[in-house]
Order: C-alpha cells, then sequence, then structure tokens
C-alpha cells in the first residue's frame, strides 16, 4: 500500500506533463501558460511540504494522515472537474502543498514497521513507486485522455484515491512511538552538519538530472535522430533505470550507508562529462542516457535512510521533518535543474547539455566526499 501511495502522487505530479497540450487546448490558453502548473506545482511542493510537516508533527500521526489523504482527494477531484484555468491551478496548488507531507508520513510508517536492517530496502522501494508512475502512469494518463479527456485521467487518480485512503484506514498502525516537540526541537535537525551537507548532494544530483531530463523527448528525437515511434519504448527504457537504480540503493544503503556516495557522484560526473561524446552516436547516446538514469537512482533512497537514521537516534520529535526532505530537495533539484536547461540552451546546443550538469555533479561530490568524513 505504501509503493502504492507513491505511485498515486506521482501520477498525480507527473500526468500532467502528458496532457499539457490537451489541458490548454481544452481551456482556449497558451502552452505556456499551461505549462506554469508544472513550475508551481514544484515550488508549492518545496515550500509547503516543511511547513506541513513541521507544524502537524505534535499530532496524532494517523490522523494527520487520514486528513491529508482527504485534502489530496478534494484537491485531485477539483482537478477533474475544473470548469477553467484558474480553478485548476488551485486544484494543483492545494494537493501539491499535501502531496509532500503524505509521502513524508508514509516514510516516517516505514521507519516504524520495518526492522532496522530493512529500512534501506523499504524506502527504496517506495521511492520506486514514483518511478513507476512515470512508465505507466504518464503514458497512461496520455492514452485515457485521447480516448476520452483529461479530466477523465484525473478522475481515475481520485478513485485510487479512495481505495488506497480506505486500505491505509485499515492496515496502518493507529497508535506509533511518537515523541512531540515544539517547532524549534524539530528545525534542530537542520542544524546538523550531515543534514546540510546531504541538503546539498540530494538538490546537485536532482539539478544535474533535470539538466539533460527537461529535453530527454528532444535529445532522443532530435539529437539521437530516433523516430516518435521509438520515443515510448526508449522513455519506457529510461524509466525502468532508475527503479532499478532504487533497487541497487537498497542494497548499497544496507550494506554500506552513505560511503559509496562519492563513487555514485562521481560517476555522475564522468558521465555528464562524456554525454556530449556519446551523442555522436545514437546507441552510444541511449546506452549513456539509461546508465546515468540507473547511477541517478541511487542516492535519494540512501540519503532518505541517512536522513530518517540521524532524526530516529539524535532528534526523534523531528521524524516527521526529517522524512520530508527528501522530496523537498528533489522539487528544488526539479526546479534549479530546470530552469539552469531552459537558460543555458539559449547559449549552447542541446547535445552539450552534460556539460552544465556536470558543474552541479562536481559540488555534489565534493560534499559527498565531506558528508562521509564528517559521519
Amino acid at each position: 500500500m505504501f509503493v502504492l501511495v507513491a505511485f498515486m502522487l506521482g501520477c498525480n505530479e507527473f500526468m500532467v506533463v502528458g496532457v499539457l497540450s490537451n489541458i490548454a487546448e481544452s481551456y482556449h490558453a497558451s502552452l505556456s501558460a499551461v505549462g506554469l502548473l508544472v513550475t508551481m506545482y514544484a515550488l508549492t511542493y518545496a515550500i509547503c511540504t516543511p511547513v506541513l510537516t513541521t507544524v502537524t508533527g505534535k499530532y496524532d500521526r494517523f490522523k494527520v494522515l487520514m486528513t491529508l489523504m482527504v485534502v489530496f482527494f478534494l484537491g485531485n477531484t477539483l482537478t477533474a472537474v475544473a470548469p477553467n484555468l484558474f480553478l485548476l491551478f488551485v486544484s494543483r496548488i492545494i494537493t501539491a502543498g499535501v502531496a509532500g507531507a503524505i509521502i513524508s508520513l508514509i516514510l516516517v510508517y516505514v521507519s516504524i514497521i520495518a526492522p532496522i536492517e530493512k529500512r534501506s530496502m523499504m524506502v527504496a522501494t517506495v521511492f520506486a513507486g514514483f518511478s513507476t508512475a512515470t512508465i505507466i502512469g504518464v503514458p497512461l494518463g496520455t492514452t485515457i485522455s485521447a480516448a476520452a479527456s483529461w479530466h477523465m485521467s484525473f478522475a481515475v487518480i481520485s478513485v485510487l484515491a479512495l481505495v488506497i485512503g480506505g486500505c491505509l484506514f485499515v492496515l496502518v498502525p493507529r497508535h506509533t512511538p511518537q515523541t512531540k516537540g515544539s517547532i524549534g526541537h524539530q528545525v534542530k535537525l537542520l542544524k546538523d552538519r550531515r543534514i546540510i551537507l546531504g541538503i546539498i548532494v540530494m538538490v546537485t544530483l536532482m539539478a544535474a538530472e533535470y539538466t539533460f531530463y527537461t529535453f530527454i523527448r528532444p535529445i532522443i528525437t532530435d539529437v539521437l535522430h530516433f523516430s516518435t515511434t521509438d520515443l515510448n519504448w526508449l522513455l519506457g527504457l529510461v524509466g525502468i533505470m532508475f527503479i532499478v537504480g532504487n533497487a541497487c540503493a537498497g542494497i548499497v544503503s544496507s550494506r554500506y550507508g552513505i560511503r559509496k556516495l562519492p563513487l555514485i557522484s562521481g560517476a555522475c560526473l564522468l558521465l555528464l562529462l562524456l554525454m556530449g561524446l556519446s551523442f555522436a552516436n545514437s546507441w552510444t547516446g541511449v546506452g549513456l542516457l539509461c546508465l546515468i538514469c540507473l547511477v541517478l537512482g541511487m542516492p535519494g533512497s540512501i540519503l532518505q535512510v541517512m536522513f530518517l537514521n540521524v532524526a530516529d537516534k539524535d532528534y526523534p520529535a523531528a521524524m516527521n521533518l526529517a522524512s520530508s526532505l527528501n522530496p523537498i530537495c528533489t522539487n528544488v533539484g526539479v526546479t534549479v535543474g530546470s530552469f539552469l536547461a531552459s537558460l543555458s540552451v539559449n547559449f549552447i546546443a542541446i547535445s552539450q547539455i552534460g556539460y552544465v550538469g556536470a558543474v552541479l555533479a562536481v559540488i555534489s561530490t565534493i560534499g559527498s566526499v565531506l558528508l562521509v568524513r564528517h559521519d
């Protein structure tokens, strides 16, 4: 059920990308105006998640989760029936505002339910739900939109939210160990040097990823010269590599903790530097994209387990906040990476975009080395 929650939230976040053109057409709006839905969602997610998780940290965990699920259901249903663009933006703000807090609570429950030796694999498995959403959810939403309408795509998510919410109500423990503290006690977590370095590594790696992933479609079709027919299965292949990376992250985290982070960041740096050269041939370019997506599928789970372990041991009142750090860093990284990518293509060719990501990967590599040394 925890994996299905991640899948549902991933579909809600990413499905809009596949139906932007349909939304613009239905509201007679420009594609650039509708495209702001993606940016606004990421920003709302990044801003609201730490606030909600911190403020609700002193309340009963189960009741907070159920309340947030109800708000998510209402927000997504408003998306499905939105009569105009204004209400569509409002509905996306509502769902983005609670989505991060929901997955944060799910990760807290994972850390409570799973034995400590299985925590890493459980966190990695939950994150695989997001990757699965990009492979299955986005094409499914596009297919439903083509067959019926984009409204129906989000209506399906509302049905899924009802079913998952009911199952969580039955399955999730009502009473779990919970240290209640003031907001000041929780925010102390963010002063820990391990947490600061972990955030830097996570944000820069996600930003490095989205310098090229923002333009993954034109890279495949225009740079590597694959047909639009090949596009879907190649995007699916890239998504599968993220899932494989998640699975590897669980194993790496269980055996080595964060000690392999410098190696992972360094590998990301090397692959980004080689990206431009590999694009000279279509298949070497695809091979490198698959390899770098596998590598980038690892750090999120490894760092999230570290965040949870640090909070569990030294800042028990901040467990909710610790569980929200990965989704926060992810959305900040997406925002930074996509902005830098959009800015850079005005000055360099898309085939050279890897060099922009490499600059960010240098920062993540240095941060990883410092993190391991400090830990």
